[in-house]
């Protein structure tokens, strides 16, 4: 006899068990309103019973479900039944509703062996795009490591969990907690592990110890406990992937250790920083072993361990009365001859110094040339002048000096000249720069040529859902303005349209105003007569013939109303 299944919410039917994790089971489910396959994530009910955490469950799943970005496992809806309204078969837990992914878990293909170079960096350069989609729309996913990272079957990064991550850490308030929960200490920030609010470079912090373990085969931190793992995020300083697996790319060294400083301020401000990073040392050359060790300290400072080892030997030897003299001390006669004369020659000097003459150090018509740099040019002019001294500019751009300042001085300052002699001021016009060409409506193709013809560099790619425009078109740049004047291979960030727009659920609506939202959207409202359901009026849309969801720009959408008996 088999058992009826399990529905949710009069509409999900959950199916097989597909995974579970410290605090949730995932099953393979199927949505029989849309007639689409599922995945459906379940609370665990220990965790269901905080009241504080149900809630913020809800919030930060209703703040997910808006994001859509091609990197990000899309949430469809979600759900926290209370307990007297969980009919038989129902569900008594919070549960969310996401598309079902095919294909396998990073941290599998991590567990078979060695992963290759270039698939490791396109498999960071994933998450980093999602994360850059995410931190931009104000979600902080707070739980990045293998496990929450899927990789379809056409190799297609997939992050998972947006929000739930958030929800546990603002309910937990220790790392014991926290790491019963999630598990997921070897995947810390320094601030996570120490209970400090955390931000986006949290997550950029993660990224780098996946990256991390993707070229060693290991998590940088290791320990026999959660606390004893979260202790080294904070206090100890990582080994070079290079020094764990000689094969892999030297290039990466400086960039993985950024991304693991323990200070956040220390690493990438952002994730499109990241990935410029990362993108960079693809093609660059390895750091040599001293600037990788001046990096090493800049971001950790001198060994503790090293330092203390240091200490401790120097204490030993201080302290260490084994060893017997071999040789007397010096005769005290000597001693006292030695002071004696030492006595002699410091008032010998005294008296010279005070008797000595007083000249002129240099001729009278000697000028020392001043230091004018970072002087406008107009008072170092002047300033020569006062000192008998002329002055020709020549002028050329700096990036470090004011426009109008003196870069520097020929005769350089502190030099003898004679008087009336010329002194060339190297006056700044300032950083040299280029213009921000207009990008608004060209395609993504050819705005990134117009960039590149000016000598700047196209950043990071937003999709945005936009009825008037096909997919690709630029509408917006999102970090400078046209005409501005940047440095040269300023990176430039757009928004493209997407193509597509998204289509609401309008099953119920009246037939007017059903078409009316068609239109605004730039959809091609179809209406189609069905006989085979009972006429209202006015007429309403019994069913529509695509999803809810995001659908191509100008598509025909069939609108079915009821025209029977």
């Amino acid at each position: 006899m088999t058992s009826e299944p399990r529905i949710i919410a009069e509409r999900y039917r959950v199916d097989d068990l597909i995974g579970h994790g410290g605090m949730a089971k995932v099953y393979r489910g199927y949505d029989l309103t849309l007639g689409r396959d599922v995945a459906i994530k379940i609370l665990d009910p220990d965790l269901a019973r905080d009241t504080a955490f149900r809630t913020r469950f809800r919030l930060e799943a209703q703040s997910a479900s808006r994001m859509s970005h091609p990197s990000i496992v899309r949430v469809f809806d979600a759900g926290d039944p209370a307990s007297t309204e969980a009919g038989p078969g129902g569900a008594r837990e919070p549960y969310i509703v996401m598309e079902l992914v095919t294909g396998r878990v990073l941290k599998d293909i991590i567990a078979e062996g060695p992963v290759p170079v270039d698939d490791a960096i396109r498999y960071v350069d994933g998450i980093l795009e999602a994360l850059d989609y995410s931190h931009r729309a104000g979600v902080v996913h707070r739980d990045i490591k293998p496990g929450n990272v899927m990789i379809t079957d056409k190799g297609q990064v997939k992050v998972m969990d947006f929000g739930i991550a958030r929800a546990v850490s603002d309910s937990s308030s220790t790392v014991a907690e926290t790491t019963q929960i999630l598990g997921t200490a070897a995947y810390f920030s320094p601030e996570q592990a120490k209970g400090e609010p955390v931000d986006a470079r949290a997550d950029l912090y993660s990224t780098g110890v996946v990256l991390y373990e993707l070229l060693t085969g290991r998590q940088p931190f290791r320990g026999e406990s959660p606390v004893a793992v979260a202790y080294q995020h904070v206090s100890e300083a990582p080994v070079a992937p290079t020094e764990v697996n000689e094969n892999a790319p030297g290039a990466l060294d400086p960039v993985v250790l950024r991304a693991l400083a323990k200070d956040p301020y220390q690493r990438y401000p952002d994730a499109a920083s990241f990935r410029l990073a990362l993108d960079t040392a693809v093609s660059g050359k390895a750091p040599t072993k001293r600037q990788l060790g001046a990096l090493t300290s800049e971001l950790y400072g001198a060994s503790p361990r090293q330092a203390q080892e240091t200490a401790r030997s120097l204490r030993q030897l201080s302290t260490d009365t084994t060893m017997t003299r071999t040789q007397a001390g010096p005769p005290v006669a000597w001693i006292w001859a030695g002071v004696a004369l030492l006595a002699v020659l410091l008032i010998s000097v005294l008296l010279w110094v005070i008797l000595m003459p007083r000249g002129e150090q240099a001729p009278a018509s000697a000028r020392e040339v001043p230091d004018l740099v970072d002087v406008s040019y107009e008072r170092a002019q002047a300033d020569l002048l006062e000192l008998d001294l002329q002055s020709t500019i020549v002028y050329e751009s700096s990036a470090d000096i004011t426009e109008d300042n003196v870069i520097r001085t020929d005769p350089e300052a502190g030099q003898s000249v004679k008087v009336g002699e010329r002194v060339t001021l190297y006056v700044s016009t300032g950083a040299e720069t280029v213009a921000v060409p207009d990008l608004v409506g060209l395609s993504q193709s050819a705005a990134k040529d117009a960039l590149n013809a000016v000598g700047l560099e196209l950043g990071s790619v937003i999709q945005r859902n936009d009825p008037d425009s096909a997919a690709d078109t630029v509408l917006e740049v999102s970090n400078v303005r046209e005409g501005d004047e940047v440095a040269p291979k300023t990176v430039v960030n757009v928004v493209v349209a997407s193509g597509r727009v998204t289509l609401p659920d309008v099953t119920g609506w009246t037939l007017d105003a059903a078409m009316a939202k068609l239109d605004e959207l730039g959809l091609n409202g179809i209406q189609t007569e069905t006989a085979d359901c009972p006429a209202t009026t006015p007429a309403t849309v019994s069913s529509m013939s695509a999803a809810p969801g995001d659908v191509g720009v100008h598509s025909d959408v069939e609108l079915r109303y009821c025209t029977g008996e």
